[in-house]
């Protein structure tokens, strides 16, 4: 039997939030919008999720940076409460929003689950809001969910929107109503271009790019797909996929997201859901290439987001996992901590990337047992790849967190972590079941690690 060391565990509260997810512990926005304002930071808007049981609340918060590693969160930039709120008349959950500048104020675009009064807009002189001044946008009763304002080049501004198909026309010089005559049905279709919901415009070179919730894959919206135009009201052409979130959680159901150009690279939003729900969504961003004609590789999501990989030798939330596979999920401890839960025997979990440098013979875990024995192996670049470790996790004695510390040999490089836990008792050396009688109990919950080298 091997012997573990029990150590005291102190908790390391990071400034910022520098890898995915980039919203803190205890905070869930979605459908991230993402924009470069004149100050040069870059600003995200989104829903906000309350509710393992709902999409949305009552309000929106805007995520902000000047170098996409550290985020700043703001206050409650819009609220519909009907007490005091900036919509007096209503209570009803506020879906995803746009924002965009023009004529000295930012406007804020945004909607409703009430779709007779579901498209609005409302001003600030600031990226973060208040926003106030609240006017309808007149769609004549064709309103649906998930607006998007792009301003072209010769400063025309257009308005996107629609669920199972986009519509778009043009907005007036002040950006509060929609020039009727210029509705135009069916930019993109479930049927010929896989569109869902969730439309965001961005001009690159010669090209129009309409990226949005894509339902090719799985009978699921998970992904960012993206069709192209020479012009902004079309035709457009289906192109592929950008980013698949299948896998950020059991119950992931959708994915809504932007494209957006940051100090010369360029980077897609989305975002992950967690807690095993379709909602409490978290934003996240990858960078991206185009190719010579100006289509995008798919990209993979990761751990690391916009930075470098996580350093092996810093304490490592184990809320960064970027893929769970299994009944695993990202869940919240309290309001300040989330981590990996609600495991059962062959759950894996994965962090791309990490970057062990010379290498590493050590790793301090903390996790919280439960009423049986678990083992936790440590595999590089595939969730079958070299194992580098195992970690005996003992059934639980008095305390719920423990911290653990076990050899381990671990090789020089980056490389991607998977932990995959497992109970021996039901499980068979290659790590397949023998056994689904005991399937029902979590067997364990991991907090955060850090690997050392102790040469």
């Amino acid at each position: 039997m091997k012997k573990y060391l029990f150590l005291l565990f102190i908790i390391n509260i990071q400034n910022g939030y520098s890898q995915n997810p980039i919203v803190p512990p205890g905070t869930f926005i979605a459908d991230p919008s993402a924009h470069v304002w004149k100050d040069g930071k870059m600003y995200v808007y989104g829903s906000r999720d309350e509710s393992p049981k709902y999409y949305c609340s009552l309000s929106y918060r805007v995520l902000s940076s000047s170098d996409l590693n550290k985020w700043d969160l703001s206050d409650v930039s819009f609220s519909n409460k009907a007490k005091g709120s900036e919509i007096s008349f209503m209570d009803d959950l506020l879906l995803a929003p746009d924002v965009q500048y023009r004529n000295g104020k930012y406007y804020l675009y945004y909607c409703m689950f009430d779709f007779v009064k579901a498209e609005w807009v409302a001003e600030s002189n600031s990226p973060t809001g208040p926003f106030i001044n609240n006017h309808p946008i007149y769609t004549k009763k064709i309103s649906q969910i998930d607006p998007c304002v792009f301003v072209d080049d010769d400063g025309q501004s257009y308005y996107i929107w629609g669920q199972f198909n986009a519509k778009i026309a043009k907005l007036k010089p002040n950006m509060t109503e929609i020039d009727t005559t210029t509705i135009k049905e069916n930019i993109v279709t479930q049927k010929e271009h896989y569109f869902h919901e969730g439309a965001y415009m961005v001009k690159r070179k010669e090209l129009y790019y309409l990226i949005y919730s894509d339902i090719s894959r799985a009978g699921r919206p998970t992904c960012l797909g993206y069709a192209t135009s020479r012009s902004p009201m079309g035709p457009f052409k289906y192109q592929g996929i950008i980013i698949d979130n299948n896998n950020s959680d059991p119950a992931v159901w959708n994915n809504h997201g932007s494209l957006v150009a940051f100090k010369n690279k360029w980077y897609v939003f989305y975002h992950r859901a967690t807690n095993g729900s379709i909602s409490m969504r978290k934003s996240c961003l990858e960078p991206i290439t185009f190719r010579e004609d100006g289509t995008i590789p798919e990209v993979e999501m990761t751990s690391q987001g916009a930075a470098p990989p996580l350093n092996a030798f810093e304490e490592i939330d184990a809320a960064r996992a970027c893929l769970v596979i299994g009944n695993i999920r990202i869940k919240t401890f309290s309001n300040e901590n989330e981590g990996l839960g609600n495991i059962q025997s062959n759950d894996k979990a994965a962090f791309k990337y990490l970057d062990f440098k010379e290498g590493a013979n050590s790793i301090t875990i903390k996790v919280a047992p439960s009423d049986k024995p678990c083992v936790i192996n440590l595999n590089l670049d595939y969730s079958w790849g070299i194992n580098v470790g195992k970690i005996e996790v003992p059934a639980k004695q008095n305390e719920e967190w423990i911290t653990l510390k076990v050899p381990v040999k671990v090789p020089e490089g980056v490389h991607a972590l998977w932990l995959q836990i497992i109970d021996p008792k039901t499980t068979n050396f290659l790590g397949f079941p023998t056994s689904y009688n005991e399937y029902e109990k979590e067997l364990v919950k991991i907090d955060r690690f850090q690997f050392e080298n102790n040469i």
